[in-house]
């Protein structure tokens, strides 16, 4: 989630990222619609309620990639979203939750591929994403 110039990271609370900043998220419920997973896992983790908007980046966390993963083969599914309400805590499996400037990412200890996506999502949110059509 961007707003002003800053995103919104948490700081995982358990292995196997404990101690690392990454976009809120987690996993999907049986039978669970996406998007509902996504308002939930963001008021879990972070206390703002969100209005799910465009996918970002599919990532893939393969088995070897995966630390502590044995044969799970994870999907990970990046969205933007716009806070719609609540306010910013940190809860389940976060340790934290902060807003950080854009700028100032360089130097925090992320997830595999969390700098990447940011990326991404800062360039559709700019407008200035160049992804074929």
């Amino acid at each position: 989630m961007f707003d002003r110039g800053r995103v919104l990271l948490v700081k995982r609370g358990a292995h196997p990222a404990k101690g690392l900043w990454s976009i809120p998220g987690g996993k999907l419920r049986m039978g669970e619609p996406i998007a509902r997973a996504v308002r939930r896992e963001m008021l879990e983790e972070t206390g703002l309620r969100v209005r799910v908007g465009e996918l970002v980046a599919v990532y893939e966390k393969l088995p070897h990639a995966y630390a502590g993963g044995g044969d799970r083969h994870f999907v990970v599914l990046d969205y933007l979203c716009q806070a719609v309400g609540g306010s910013l805590r940190a809860g389940d499996d976060a340790a934290e939750a902060e807003w950080f400037a854009v700028d100032a990412l360089e130097g925090l200890q992320m997830t595999p591929g969390a700098a990447e996506v940011i990326r991404a999502g800062i360039s559709i949110a700019t407008g200035s994403d160049r992804r074929p059509e």
